[in-house]
């Protein structure tokens, strides 16, 4: 299947609500079967596993944030799998590969899920989440009010950094290797893009 795109025939009937009605209890009902399911705008999306291009990226990104917040506790960082709750049931939920949270608001991590808007968003693409990621997620997280969006693209060895500007989301930059990310969100924490998408 395409994953990127809402898997109908294997929850239509009586047990499953109609596309565009899911909630996070009927999330909740799934089977743990190794996919990921996300629900954005009453919608069940689904997507199968990530391959390992995307997790040695996302890996990398882990690391580095890691590293630099030891240094600079300036807040929490997170990666799927986790519930992320959205405002105004705009995601119930979204699992984003990994989001930041500002120490100021780290009120919105609960004993379950994350319910809030995180301040940044990263999302790896991959074959079977691009159109996802660019599209349906671009304009969720936007209107959510995160601040910050970066798209990690393991093939162009790219990272597109989207800010929030009067409720839309404008290119900051798109860097490549040889360069340094930037950030508004988490700023300092500008690493050579080499590092990011060494193997």
């Amino acid at each position: 299947f395409t994953a990127s795109v809402p898997k109908l025939d294997e929850f239509r009937g009586p047990a499953y609500p109609p596309q565009g009605q899911w909630t996070y209890e009927d999330y909740l009902r799934l089977p743990d079967d190794g996919r990921r399911y996300e629900v954005l705008r009453g919608v069940l999306y689904v997507s199968a596993a990530p391959n390992p291009l995307h997790q040695i990226v996302l890996r990398n990104f882990v690391r580095l944030l890691l590293l630099f917040l030891e240094e600079n506790p300036v807040g929490e960082l997170l990666f799927a799998p986790v519930d992320l709750i959205l405002p105004a049931d705009l995601a119930t939920p979204v699992q984003p590969d990994l989001f930041f949270i500002t120490a100021e608001r780290t009120w919105i991590v609960t004993d379950r899920t994350i319910e809030g808007s995180p301040d940044l968003i990263l999302e790896v693409l991959s074959p079977w989440t691009r159109n996802l990621d660019r599209k349906e997620k671009f304009s969720t997280y936007a209107e959510a009010g995160v601040r910050e969006y970066w798209l990690a693209d393991p093939l162009a060895q790219t990272v597109e950094v989207f800010v929030l500007r009067d409720g839309a989301y404008s290119l900051l930059g798109k860097f490549e290797r040889g360069e340094r990310l930037r950030s508004e969100v988490i700023p300092g924490f500008e690493p050579p893009l080499d590092k990011n998408f060494k193997n």
